[in-house]
């Protein structure tokens, strides 16, 4: 692992320990030439997790791209960052667990607001107004009067 600072290859492992949610091994790393202490993330190797998109393309699986659309949906909603990470993990371990390599955008999406419905209504709604594409305002009100059941 190179050092931030000095770019010298060799380090030493100062602390390991698992990382909060036990998907990766957190080491405290020391610079054997500048004494710069950096954390590095151990985690094992997954095959990638190809999305089939609706015109039948496929792409990798971004988590960021999910990241930045539930950003968006949550703006001024004083939804804590780590809640969102949380959520998507727990896409990520479910995909995984159940050995799907190739899942349709739409499952994601699904998935996604599902997860969304619970932690916050309007957040719920902005996403789904993005996700779903309403055509015009019956549809969207049909979501809403649905979501208020």
């Amino acid at each position: 692992m190179r050092c931030p600072k000095c770019g010298c290859e060799e380090s030493k492992v100062i602390d390991s320990r698992p990382s909060e949610n036990h998907e990766a091994i957190r080491r405290r790393r020391e610079c054997v030439r500048c004494s710069t202490r950096f954390t590095t993330y151990e985690r094992r190797e997954e095959t990638p997790l190809i999305v089939v998109k609706k015109d039948g393309t496929k792409e990798t699986f971004d988590r960021q791209k999910v990241m930045n659309g539930l950003l968006r949906a949550t703006v001024k909603r004083n939804i804590p960052v780590r809640t969102l990470d949380l959520l998507l993990d727990s896409i990520e371990s479910e995909l995984r667990d159940n050995g799907i390599n190739e899942v349709p955008s739409r499952e994601i999406g699904n998935m996604v607001l599902k997860r969304l419905n619970a932690i916050d209504g309007v957040a719920y709604v902005r996403f789904a107004s993005v996700y779903h594409d309403f055509k015009d305002v019956r549809e969207f009100s049909e979501e809403l009067r649905r979501l208020a059941q």
